[in-house]
């Protein structure tokens, strides 16, 4: 597992990076109260997290997940068993289990930090991205140089280039963007330059936007039956 630590003001902000599924995991605390949030945690990766927040003296007291995943089981569960943390999603997801579903443009509170959850499907019908002050954790919707795919799980492309272009395209230039994964070693983007680089957001409408998802011709992922079924249960 890769990192990189940042801080900003009294914030500690920690993305790690599981080599396997390409995922990035994010932890996050404002650094006064001690108090800590992760998200999207990979279920192969928890003694590495509970390792990170003893180190940084963190209480770890919730645990949010973009959407139900299908690359890698969530580490929700057994973080949630082992810290006692509370489990968020969007009020979308079809896990039951989750503690806390948030509504579109509700905040979570963490410290004094606000986290606003953005609605954002397409990639698939439960996708939210989160929002805390210029950081943009866009799970699989946004990706750096790319998009989500949306040819499983409910997922539509029509709804991913609102949810893209309406929502997130509309946050300010200098939005710090980090995406739920990355394949070509990028750690982070902003708006600005997704809306000049992005070869997926060169389109004119949603019909042209459509017609290359379309034609992406994607392989499933290997075990997605697997993992979609356990996070149907965060990972328990």
């Amino acid at each position: 597992m890769l990192e990189c630590m940042c801080y900003y003001v009294r914030m500690i902000f920690k993305q790690l990076f599981d080599t396997k599924s390409s995922t990035y995991t994010y932890l996050i605390s404002s650094g006064q109260g001690r108090e800590a949030l992760i998200i999207d945690p990979v279920i192969k990766d928890v003694n590495e997290y509970i390792n990170l927040l003893k180190e940084l003296d963190l209480k770890l007291v919730k645990v949010i997940d973009t959407h139900i995943h299908a690359d890698h089981v969530t580490g929700a569960s057994k973080l949630k068993d082992i810290t006692k943390c509370s489990t968020i999603m969007g009020e979308h997801t079809p896990a039951e289990t989750v503690e806390i579903k948030v509504k579109d443009d509700e905040f979570i509170n963490l410290d004094n930090l606000k986290i606003r959850a953005i609605y954002t499907p397409g990639h698939t019908s439960d996708s939210y991205s989160f929002l805390m002050n210029n950081y943009l954790f866009s799970g699989d919707t946004l990706l750096i140089n790319g998009t989500g795919r949306t040819d499983f799980q409910n997922g539509s492309s029509k709804d991913a280039y609102n949810s893209i272009f309406n929502r997130l395209l509309k946050l300010p230039d200098e939005t710090l963007l980090y995406p739920a994964h990355d394949y070509n070693g990028e750690k982070n983007s902003t708006i600005g330059k997704e809306k000049k680089f992005n070869p997926r957001l060169q389109v004119n409408n949603v019909e042209e936007y459509i017609e290359i998802m379309n034609n992406l011709n994607l392989k499933k992922p290997s075990e997605i039956e697997f993992n979609v079924s356990k996070n149907i249960n965060l990972g328990a």
